[in-house]
């Protein structure tokens, strides 16, 4: 990449990592399952009335928006209301990655390199050693909260295979229009789970004070920031790069993470669970790239590059959460 496009990488990086913190401002104010709609609504409204519909099979798109939205962020946001710490709940979504590779070769019969199995294992070793430094949380809530993020990293990760299924042909309009699935079963979870006034008082309520109305900036920058102008600016990019040159940058989204929520909110993670992020990051590395390819002289950004496993390259694409719909899928 050129310098130019280096800093533009790096720059959704940043939006990306502090998505999570968006996303705990939220959490402060409002219950976590209607936040998860109402990220979605705020997008999902102006979809509606003003981006024409996807070409393509409906079903796979409700498998993105479930799964890439309602299941995701529901079980994320649950993770983080409970106690999950803002920074590692940033690294524990990372599993989608090589839970999309799983799915990839189970449901769509993809092979595995030998480098991709050794990186799950890699990773499962890192999960493991997180997993147990949360054991010492206070009634068994630390634990818990990694489960759901893992959960939601395996939702993730089935959406990332609807996607894959559907192939869009605009991949940024596809990911705008998932935004449209996922308000009402979340109004419905929130309606049976948190009540069925419970957000809608709060929201009726956030002006009032200070916490409120720095929840409704988590909201729009959720929306606005993370989704549309970091997607977007990832889009661009993988239309111009090969997917191995763009796609490892966004392991840097934990980093960005762990190091906001420690300066922000004083959350600081042990030198065990800090270890265990390590060994995450660096399976999820080993499993993404292969060998490259002998590369033709050329324009660097006209290169083949070295090549992702296509689920791998689907699921890296919309780091964020919270989560470049080129690709796809952020908080």
């Amino acid at each position: 990449m050129s310098p130019r496009h280096r800093l533009v990488a790096l720059l959704v990086v940043v939006l990306w990592g502090l998505n999570f913190l968006a996303i705990r401002y939220g959490l402060d104010y409002f219950p976590p399952l209607f936040l998860g709609a109402l990220r979605f609504l705020v997008l999902a409204l102006p979809v509606l009335l003003f981006v024409r519909p996807p070409k393509g099979p409906v079903t796979w798109l409700l498998l993105y928006g479930l799964g890439s939205g309602t299941f995701q962020f529901g079980l994320l946001f649950t993770a983080m209301h409970i106690g999950m710490p803002t920074g590692l709940a940033s690294l524990v979504l990372q599993s989608s990655a090589p839970f999309t590779v799983l799915l990839g070769a189970i449901l769509l019969h993809e092979k595995l390199a030998v480098r991709q199995i050794a990186g799950i294992g890699i990773a499962v070793v890192g999960m493991g050693l997180i997993i147990a430094d949360r054991a010492d949380a206070a009634a068994g809530v630390g634990v818990l909260g990694v489960v759901l993020t893992l959960l939601g990293g395996l939702s993730w990760a089935f959406g990332n295979i609807g996607q894959r299924l559907a192939a869009p042909s605009e991949p940024f309009r596809f990911t705008l229009w998932m935004s449209v699935i996922p308000p009402l079963p979340m109004l419905a979870l929130s309606a049976a789970f948190e009540g069925p006034a419970t957000g809608w008082r709060a929201l009726a309520h956030s002006l009032d004070g200070a916490e409120g109305r720095l929840a409704l900036l988590g909201v729009a920058y959720i929306a606005i920031l993370s989704t549309v102008v970091g997607y977007g600016l990832w889009g661009a990019l993988m239309a111009r790069y090969p997917a191995s040159t763009v796609a490892p940058a966004t392991l840097l989204v934990p980093v960005v993470g762990i190091a906001a929520s420690a300066v922000v909110l004083g959350e600081h993670p042990t030198a065990l669970a800090l270890t265990g992020a390590a060994i995450v990051i660096a399976g999820c590395l080993l499993g993404m790239l292969r060998r490259p390819a002998p590369l033709p002289v050329g324009d660097e950004g006209d290169r083949p590059g070295g090549q992702l496993d296509v689920a791998v390259a689907d699921d890296l694409g919309e780091r964020g959460a919270q989560g470049g719909a080129a690709v796809v899928r952020q908080g």
